[in-house]
């Protein structure tokens, strides 16, 4: 079996108690039940604490926090847990993040989430070269192999589209959602076409109107809020920006740089192949588009502001499910709405 990485996965190491936004804050920590039950037939001290701080709500047990943070994480910003008992004795998720991994069956997809500062920086910065690993185990897989086919292939042009700086950040992005339109055809069926970057960056033009900025915020603060910092955020875009002006001193808007390249990859490389579940690649391609509208809007450093907008939404499923259906019920994520903030905003 092949296991797919990039270069940069395993020069991730976390940085403790020097994190800007630790993984031990902000949310509760869901507890798989191996580990639940290690915890709740511990001895001493500890045991007495995990007991008294596990919860179970009908789905699986959780760690429930207290003053916005996990109450194993110390003060000195070390887990109680990984100190008295080392790594191997944390929970599932805490032992795994920010470890992303896709299992296909016969190969294997790591990454890391972009939630975590580190992983951020590493993503937004460090070569994305794919690395290539033989290892044992594997199965059968459970996807049509022509439709793995399709996606594959299709990633790897999309991928290629973002190299092109004959594109910029706003043009590239449109062109990936018409392209992402051209797969999504030939996984209904349709017979495979050539694609011109260039004709379609002409459509997208074609099919651009004014953009309505706004209702694509009030979209976003509708899904669920885990930091109120996030929803004052979306109530005040760009306001931890400095303002830019051109040569007269005239405030322009802020611009888009190749820093959102890098981003635009980690989203294709998360998002693109799990169009193989249910055939739906458009609204995989809608959640990038959108992503990146939303932390373009919002302003700030872009790798800080990206990392909030991941902890946010792409660590709740729910956000998750609710953009994948906006993607088809929401007028603030139509094609001309997202074209029309890409390109005449």
């Amino acid at each position: 079996m092949k296991l797919y990485f990039p270069q940069y996965y395993r020069q991730f190491r976390c940085i403790a108690s020097a994190c800007p936004d630790s993984c031990c804050q902000g949310w509760a920590v869901d507890v798989d039940d191996a580990s639940a039950a290690y915890y709740r037939a511990l001895p001493g001290d500890l045991g007495d604490r995990l007991r008294a701080v596990l919860r179970d709500d009908g789905e699986g047990a959780y760690m429930e926090i207290e003053d916005g943070r996990c109450p194993m994480w110390r003060q000195d910003g070390l887990c109680r847990i990984q100190a008295q008992l080392g790594h191997d004795a944390l929970c599932r998720v805490c032992r795994n993040f920010p470890r992303l991994r896709h299992d296909y069956g016969d190969f294997v997809e790591l990454g890391l989430e972009l939630s975590c500062p580190e992983a951020a920086r590493l993503i937004c910065s460090a070569p994305a070269d794919l690395c290539c690993q033989e290892v044992d185990g594997g199965e059968e897989p459970d996807y049509e192999q022509e439709i793995m086919d399709i996606l594959l292939r299709s990633r790897r042009e999309a991928l290629a589209l973002t190299e092109d700086r004959n594109l910029s950040v706003p043009e590239l992005l449109a062109v990936l959602l018409l392209f992402a339109h051209e797969v999504q055809a030939q996984l209904d069926g349709a017979e495979a076409l050539p694609f011109s970057p260039a004709q379609a960056l002409r459509d997208a033009h074609r099919y651009a109107q004014t953009g309505d900025l706004q209702a694509l915020l009030d979209f976003f603060k509708g899904l669920e809020i885990l930091n109120p910092h996030w929803l004052e955020r979306l109530n005040n875009p760009n306001c931890h920006c400095e303002p830019v002006t051109d040569v007269t001193g005239v405030a322009i808007r802020f611009p888009w740089t190749d820093s959102y390249r890098p981003l635009i990859r980690y989203f294709v490389n998360r998002w693109w192949l799990q169009a193989v579940s249910d055939y739906d690649l458009i609204s995989r391609a809608k959640l990038t588009v959108s992503a990146c509208l939303v932390i373009h809007a919002l302003g700030g450093d872009t790798v800080q502001t990206a990392q909030a907008f991941s902890k946010e939404i792409e660590n709740d499923p729910d956000n998750i499910e609710a953009i994948l259906d906006g993607a088809y019920t929401s007028p603030a994520l139509t094609d001309v709405q997202l074209l029309s903030l890409l390109l005449h905003p």
